[in-house]
């Protein structure tokens, strides 16, 4: 017999060979020492492959002890090139009495969510318009070259000053959306350009790191509003939130902060002082203690052009005022539309639910316009974004409809609501808890 003969027999002794597990078996192996998990019912030994994966070693272990398939979907637009580092992890596979889905999850909805994803890929929804995303890049170049016109033409009076730091907000702001959508790796067929192209909004347009929030966005994505696992949701004991995390915060009489007026104090260390302060802090000692120059370096390019630009017009610390002034605008932008999906939705301790109801409970989206489009850089369709984070954003819309069908179908709760009322669930939210709190620190 012929070495390709012999070969294929090889493999399909391997495959005989693969051992059987149980569920039972499986969700041991969730510790740090020792993970698991499962993806298309093949049992996958991570442990050491964790500290590898590009997606960073918290998402993957997220996953330990569980049925991994649906975010593994999600987050690899080329399931193939990523099978093949799969194979030496292989060790077994589920046992043929065991469900392909763990913890009793509801088959149908399981199968039907597949089914829906391949219609998805069917109708060519993961495909990009280049066109749409060039002159969306094409914006943001126009906006920057107007703040510098304004202040050239008019001088660095007061209102010149003002109007060019609004454009430049809108700039900050519109390039952290269409970095999302290149860290998402829904632009380009290549991964290696949709990095290259993230390095350089992120980076180069925003002075920020690429590492840093692949690191903490694939985290909300993956386990989105659960806590030690979202980072998204981990406040540092400045906010309590959802209805549980208030309640033991109470009973355990912990009290950094009057909880109980956290939806008065947000407006003053929310969405001012995020970006400005705690962000760049954050990015700017991660990547030095990380000694991640590559994005250091991407980031100085950023200052490079911009004290170039700006310090001509105001000096070395007026720059740095100014440069203040624009991130404490954009991170009013920032966290009125990033928070208004997820705060005001069920935010809990691990559940272990289905991919669809996991983000339909920690997922709502905004009403559809065009400006809300461009407003939130089209996370309006929050949902759809958290189900299929590697479509093009310019494709919700179309299969937003469908989603709707499915959740009516297993009568799952899809959240349609107002702008101005979902800016409003913010700060109710925020109270809700805070009185959570209050009323269990007072009586139990």
């Amino acid at each position: 017999m012929g070495k390709g003969g012999e070969k294929g027999e090889e493999e399909g002794e391997c495959e005989k060979m693969l051992a059987l597990y149980t569920w039972q078996e499986i969700q041991k192996h969730n510790s740090k020492t020792d993970k698991w998990l499962v993806i298309d019912r093949k049992v996958y030994n991570v442990t050491n492959w964790a500290l590898k994966h590009p997606g960073g070693i918290r998402v993957i272990s997220h996953f330990a002890g569980e049925d991994a398939t649906e975010a593994f979907q999600a987050f690899h637009p080329d399931l193939l090139f990523v099978r093949k580092f799969m194979k030496p992890l292989l060790i077994g596979e589920l046992a043929p009495g065991e469900p392909s889905h763990d913890r009793e999850k509801k088959a149908e909805l399981v199968e039907d969510f597949r089914a829906l994803r391949k219609t998805a890929e069917d109708m060519k929804l993961f495909k990009p318009d280049v066109v749409f995303f060039s002159l969306y890049l094409g914006h943001l170049f126009v906006l920057e070259f107007l703040g510098w016109l304004t202040l050239s033409y008019f001088g660095t009076g007061w209102i010149p000053t003002l109007l060019t730091a609004l454009i430049l907000a809108t700039s900050q702001a519109q390039s952290g959306w269409l970095q999302h959508d290149f860290g998402h790796l829904s632009v380009f067929r290549r991964s290696r350009w949709n990095h290259l192209l993230h390095k350089f909004l992120i980076g180069h347009m925003k002075g920020a790191s690429g590492n840093w929030w692949n690191h903490r966005h694939f985290q909300h994505h993956a386990k989105p509003n659960i806590f030690h696992k979202d980072p998204d949701v981990n406040m540092l004991k400045v906010f309590v939130l959802g209805d549980t995390q208030p309640v033991e915060f109470g009973k355990r009489k912990i009290k950094y902060l009057p909880y109980n007026y956290q939806h008065e104090y947000f407006f003053l260390i929310g969405p001012p002082l995020l970006i400005p302060v705690y962000f760049y802090i954050q990015i700017m000692m991660t990547m030095i203690t990380r000694r991640d120059w590559v994005d250091l370096a991407w980031a100085t390019t950023y200052y490079i052009r911009y004290f170039n630009t700006y310090i001509p017009f105001y000096g070395f610390f007026g720059s740095i005022l100014f440069v203040i002034f624009v991130r404490f605008i954009e991170s009013h932008w920032f966290v009125w539309v990033t928070q208004m999906n997820h705060i005001p939705m069920n935010i809990d301790d691990e559940k272990h639910k289905d991919w669809l109801s996991m983000q339909l409970d920690a997922t709502c989206n905004i009403e559809q316009s065009s400006f809300n489009d461009w407003f939130s850089g089209h996370l309006n369709f929050q949902i759809e974004h958290h189900l299929f984070p590697t479509m093009p954003r310019h494709n919700y819309y179309k299969i937003a409809p469908l989603v709707k069908s499915l959740c009516d179908k297993h009568g799952l709760n899809y959240q349609v609501k107002p702008l101005l009322q979902a800016f409003k669930d913010i700060v109710g939210s925020l109270k809700k808890s805070g009185d959570l709190w209050l009323d269990a620190y007072l009586n139990k």
